[in-house]
């Protein structure tokens, strides 16, 4: 069977379990994130949102509220946990031009209320 046929295909594609894989790297990102770090990050995301501009984590740390954290991973979960709690709403999207982020998906939020 070719890779390119559409049952090779179909099996390839499970939205489902693209989103449970995320959620899963989201969650072990997290768990390895200091706490102290978690909640400074938060209070840093509020305080963007406050703010009413677009912006992104680079923007967190350029305005000298929190420090990158040991993995870029960690952002993932942070931001997730603002959108949930109505703090923040996606803006834009893009793709990451840093090397280390693999082309990743980049967000540009913006407050939500």
């Amino acid at each position: 069977m070719s890779t390119n046929s559409p049952i090779a295909t179909a099996s390839r594609i499970n939205p489902a379990m693209g989103e449970q894989l995320k959620n899963d790297g989201m969650h072990d990102a997290d768990q390895a994130t200091d706490q102290d770090w978690k909640e400074r990050c938060d209070d840093a995301i509020d305080e963007m949102a406050r703010r009413g501009s677009p912006f992104q984590a680079s923007d967190l740390v350029d305005q000298g509220l929190i420090e990158d954290p040991p993995d870029h991973h960690q952002w993932g979960p942070r931001f997730s946990y603002a959108a949930r709690r109505g703090v923040i709403r996606e803006a834009a999207a893009s793709k990451s031009k840093r090397t280390a982020s693999h082309s990743s998906r980049l967000v540009t939020w913006v407050g939500a209320a």
